[in-house]
């Protein structure tokens, strides 16, 4: 006996977006069965920035210049703020004609952009199994420049965050460990400049260490202002709370469920 056979369309290729550094991060893989819906939550690169561009993307390649583009457009308006601290939601929608809708959406505001592509898989069946091969034949070299990205990425973030952590704790550092832990950032930024993968590796180890005896004195200035048992629960409080913010903990509360990527600023393309 025969039995009928539903026949479900799938995504030919993998649909992304552009993220910092020129990396294409992926939101529906290939091969899903369609229709399908992926929302993910994004953030600005850079301090103050107000719009980000939505670059879509489809192919199997890591970065976004190596795959074929889909559209483009511009969320704006987002109010000024330290980088990271935005969040925008994207979401990929395709419906079951394949049709694609893509939408950003500023949390803070609600402001919204969208863009409906209808050739997503307006590819032939060889065009298709052409890029697939494209990916597998440059896998290697792929995989070795996303992680030079990523190191450098990670890198930027981490001079970032404790530069801001300087500027905000300062008062509560001497001056021996603030010294190291400049000296560790000239490093990070020389290592950033040279796009090294292993310096910027070994940069940000160095501004681990350094960055770690920071946040000890800053917990034991925190605790030394800390009255004794029985004197109040309201100034022992008060004295956790600044080294706490200080050392980046409280801020990333509000990072949680956030992807680990960031919009190019498109005000400085």
């Amino acid at each position: 006996e025969v039995k009928d056979l539903l026949l479900l369309d799938v995504t030919p290729l993998t649909l992304s977006i552009e993220t910092l550094g020129g990396v294409a991060t992926p939101m529906i893989p290939r091969n899903t069965t369609i229709p399908t819906k992926k929302t993910e939550t994004f953030s600005t690169a850079a301090d103050s920035q107000t719009s980000v561009e939505v670059h879509v993307l489809q192919g199997e390649r890591p970065m976004a210049a190596q795959n074929r583009t889909l559209g483009k457009f511009h969320l704006t308006g987002i109010p000024p703020a330290p980088r990271g601290v935005p969040q925008v939601e994207v979401t990929f929608d395709i419906d079951a004609n394949g049709i694609l809708n893509v939408t950003a959406k500023d949390n803070a505001t609600g402001k919204d952009q969208k863009i409906t592509i209808t050739s997503s898989s307006g590819l032939s069946k060889e065009e298709v199994e052409r890029m697939t091969k494209d990916a597998d034949a440059h896998a290697a070299e792929d995989k070795a420049q996303r992680e030079t990205i990523d190191a450098k990425n990670q890198l930027d973030s981490m001079v970032y965050q404790i530069e801001k952590m300087l500027k905000e704790q300062g008062d509560k550092i001497s001056g021996s460990e603030r010294g190291d832990v400049e000296n560790a950032l000239s490093d990070a930024k020389k290592a950033l400049e040279s796009n090294e993968k292993a310096q910027m590796e070994r940069a940000r180890e160095t501004l681990t260490q350094a960055s770690h005896k920071l946040a000890e004195q800053m917990y034991k200035s925190a605790q030394a202002q800390t009255p004794p048992p029985g004197g109040g629960a309201g100034p022992s409080g008060n004295a956790g709370g600044p080294a706490t913010d200080g050392n980046g903990e409280a801020g990333n509360k509000q990072d949680e469920g956030v992807i680990d990527a960031e919009y190019v600023d498109v005000d400085k393309k």
